[in-house]
């Protein structure tokens, strides 16, 4: 059998990120053949992934790219099991890799076909192998939940620690106040952009509650309906982005997110706003 060093259990720890026993091991299974041994450490990891593959993945990193031209806008979800590994430097560029090349190159509708594509800043490697080579040296279990394109005008936003992105599509406005609307989103939780996306039976079940309210309280049934409607403010601005108050009225005064893209010349078309499981 070859002599194994210590330098070369040094370099193969250096090429792979693994500790020094299972480095000292594989090259003794590999007699001293360094390209063996990287591949019996490929092996072996791959085997312990199976094995946890059925853990949770409650952490990662919702990252968020828009194009150059700002015509294009991407989201992903990675994840992974835990927080130190989510701010892993080399997990956050996966993660910010992931989402320039949906962004910026031809697109993809599934996770396996962005991991199929080259990545940004290893060009010598496709996402997937820069994804199992991570994995392989952090031997956590990862997964590409989500991810998503939006074509159009964007505008988009991540959370400073990453737990949730949104991107919003509009048109006429300027990519400023689409960030700040989509920071908006992201700290007030609309379900939908406009009234016209709501469940028409939810509406119809609130108009009826506060039919039923008003009509207890002794209002008369000839201004009913119109205190109704009324009273369905509060019920849109809770679920529909254009009717919420803005956020930031420090910058925009007491004013609608409706006002708010007016003013612009802004129409916002739709948003997708996703965050982490919480903990």
């Amino acid at each position: 059998m070859a002599e194994i060093t210590a330098a070369a259990v040094k370099a193969l720890r250096q090429q792979t990120g693994l500790p020094m026993m299972d480095c000292k091991k594989a090259l003794q299974e590999a007699n001293g053949d360094a390209a063996k041994a990287v591949d019996l450490l490929r092996q072996s990891g791959a085997k312990l992934m199976e094995k946890r593959a059925g853990r949770a993945t409650t952490f990662g990193r919702i990252a968020v790219c828009l194009a150059p031209d700002g015509r294009r806008g991407a989201l992903v979800d990675l994840r992974c099991e835990s927080a130190p590994v989510a701010g892993n430097q080399e997990f956050v560029q996966l993660a910010n890799d992931l989402a320039l090349q949906l962004a910026t190159g031809p697109g993809a509708a599934t996770p396996e076909e962005l991991l199929a594509q080259p990545s940004p800043s290893k060009p010598e490697q496709t996402l997937r192998q820069q994804f199992e080579d991570l994995n392989h040296r952090i031997r956590e279990v990862f997964r590409l939940e989500r991810v998503l394109r939006m074509e159009g005008g964007c505008g988009g936003y991540a959370h400073h620690n990453a737990a949730a992105g949104v991107l919003l599509q509009y048109e006429g406005g300027n990519g400023e106040l689409a960030r700040d609307l989509c920071m908006h989103v992201a700290a007030m939780r609309p379900k939908v952009t406009h009234r016209e996306e709501l469940d028409p039976a939810e509406v119809d079940r609130e108009r009826a509650i506060l039919t039923e309210m008003s009509r207890k309280e002794g209002k008369p049934e000839k201004i009913i309906a119109k205190m109704v409607e009324g009273r369905l403010r509060d019920f849109y601005a809770a679920r529909c982005l254009v009717d919420q108050p803005i956020a930031n009225e420090m910058k925009f005064g007491k004013k609608t997110v409706a006002e708010v893209a007016k003013a612009a010349g802004m129409k916002p078309i739709r948003f997708v706003h996703w965050e982490l499981p919480k903990e």
